[in-house]
């Protein structure tokens, strides 16, 4: 599986077009303050700032919703007339202390104690630290945190990379948080090492306007879980911390908190864990482990997230693993491993799976380490098909480079001569496979393939089209795109993705025609809009303004 590392609220208008309601966010940074994890209240040091620009955007999730379509549909200063290089650049980098691999979240209008309401961008890091920025105070000194803290433990450090290049040089914050503002808490999942070499994840609820922890957290995870599998003992299957990384962001739904691991650099023994904690208390409510009796099977999607619909269902794409081919009188597999499956599990306790979906030739595929789950999923708003029936669909792809469009209602489970789904897409991705996810604005779902195109497949009558309306001039190399997209609605559509190298280049489309190109940071003479790459990184964009990951920095792009 692992050649994949390697390799609340939106505003009214997001709320009511999406059937999930989701958070997301913005951020900031003005007078600076540190406390350790577990420690006091942080006291800030105020300084002078300006008042922050209207804002009613909160980015506090993955993409923006809990469909994961990429998209911010308030967002009305940028437009496809000055999202230009004479008009647009980078702005500043608001520097952290290691590689920013989590995308950055976002909150209007946060009053922080001793100086004053802020528009604060929210920031993890691989050191294992987070930080909370002002969001319009972006360049030269000014840009200096409200609060950060670190989530190790006295006498802890962050994890090494174990001698893996698949998240180095060291490994702390991975996962994009997720931030519930009723509660007033960034939940966060970091790593960490002590002395005598012993690893721990824990699981943190920091205070929105100081860093401080709260309802008695953190809390260390650990698990166990009935089967025979790899690194079983006596008929059970326990959670080794020294062998996952929390990759794919966090989901939180009715107040809990949901997690997915990937295994570490792909070194056994490891299988595929999902667990529940409460948000209140950060208490374990549920564990599911979806290959018990087998191997492999770590979730980890290019570090996307798992997606939820309206009716509490989760979903989310397993790594290459273990699947039952003998299947139960239910279709589904007999001994309960479903690696390399397209998953749906309830989110009430206990999580269970509900229905899934595997290629016919998933076995082949697991076996030369073709996994589906090297990609993330997608949710498409309610969309009517050529008979006027509703259809609740999603989208998902991985190192096979097919576009599989799946009924969550009835997701085709498995068959060895064929794929029972609602539609299936082959040839239209390039060879290297989906290492990203892909993305939806105004009817139509865009792609990212590892060298390939960013390509735009419009929906019709319930159906994607088999070949894209328009696409980008340049191809992406690995890993490819995860598009955002920013509009006012269903207008000024900007498609927005970073390409990976050495510098990164942050480009900016017109949605609707893919071959206008409206913004590259090569455009600018000299350096000024250039910034370093980060693998599996994606945009997001909030009142006016475009925060990118970077090894050592957010780069923050905007109208100059």
């Amino acid at each position: 599986m692992y050649r994949r590392f390697r390799c609340v609220r939106l505003c009214s208008v997001l709320a009511a077009f999406i059937a999930v309601v989701s958070m997301a966010g913005c951020g900031s940074s003005s007078s600076t303050s540190s406390t350790q994890a577990g420690g006091g209240t942080p006291t800030p040091t105020p300084t002078p700032t300006p008042t922050p620009s209207p804002s009613s955007i909160d980015v506090t999730t993955y993409h923006y919703d809990n469909l994961r379509t990429g998209q911010n549909l308030s967002e009305p200063t940028l437009t496809t007339a000055n999202v230009i290089q004479s008009k647009f650049g980078k702005l500043g980098e608001l520097m952290v202390d290691g590689k920013v691999d989590a995308q950055p979240l976002y909150l209007s209008n946060v009053s922080i104690p001793g100086v004053g309401t802020k528009n604060v961008v929210y920031v993890a890091t691989e050191h294992g630290s987070v930080f909370a920025f002002d969001a319009d105070n972006v360049s030269g000194t000014a840009a200096k945190p409200l609060w950060q803290i670190s989530t190790q433990m006295s006498g802890e450090v962050p994890s090494d990379d174990r001698g893996c290049s698949q998240v180095t040089p060291e490994i702390g914050v991975t996962s994009t948080p997720v931030i519930d503002r009723t509660r007033g808490a960034i939940y966060v999942i970091a790593v960490s090492k002590n002395g005598s070499g012993n690893y721990f994840h824990r699981l943190h609820a920091l205070d929105l306007a100081t860093g401080k922890e709260l309802f008695n957290g953190p809390t260390t995870i650990t698990a166990t879980f009935p089967g025979n599998g790899a690194g079983s003992s006596g008929g059970t299957v326990p959670f080794d911390p020294s062998k996952y990384n929390e990759r794919p962001g966090l989901l939180e739904l009715n107040g809990t908190i949901y997690t997915t691991w990937g295994s570490h650099c792909d070194a056994g023994p490891y299988t595929s864990w999902m667990m529940a904690f409460s948000a209140d208390t950060l208490k374990q409510t549920s564990v599911l482990n979806l290959v018990p009796n087998g191997s492999d099977g770590g979730i980890w999607m290019s570090g996307t997230a798992p997606a939820a619909d309206a009716a509490g269902n989760i979903y989310f794409i397993i790594g290459n693993g273990t699947f039952d081919t003998t299947l139960d009188s239910t279709g589904f597999p007999s001994q309960g491993d479903c690696g390399n499956c397209y998953a749906k599990v309830s989110s009430t306790a206990p999580l269970k799976l509900l229905d899934y979906f595997t290629p016919l030739n998933t076995v082949a595929e697991s076996n030369v380490d073709e996994d589906l789950g090297s990609g993330g999923p997608l949710l498409l708003p309610d969309v009517t098909d050529a008979s006027g029936k509703t259809r609740h669909l999603a989208v998902g792809s991985g190192k096979d480079a097919v576009i599989y469009v799946l009924d969550r209602d009835n997701m085709g489970k498995f068959s060895a001569t064929q794929n029972n789904i609602y539609q299936q897409i082959p040839g239209q991705l390039a060879s290297g496979g989906e290492f990203a996810k892909p993305s939806y604005f105004n009817g139509t779902v865009y792609y990212g393939a590892v060298g390939d195109s960013i390509k735009a497949f419009p929906i019709a009558t319930g159906k994607l089209a088999t070949t894209p309306s328009s696409k980008t001039s340049i191809p992406f190399g690995y890993p490819g795109a995860t598009p955002a997209i920013s509009a006012s609605g269903t207008n000024n559509g900007i498609l927005w993705a970073v390409e990976n190298g050495s510098p990164a280049v942050l480009h900016a489309y017109d949605a609707t025609n893919l071959a206008n190109e409206l913004y590259n940071s090569n455009q600018a003479s000299g350096s000024r809009d250039q910034f370093a790459g980060n693998k599996f990184i994606t945009p997001m964009i909030a009142n006016g303004k475009v925060f990118v990951g970077t090894p050592n920095s957010v780069a923050v792009f905007g109208l100059l």
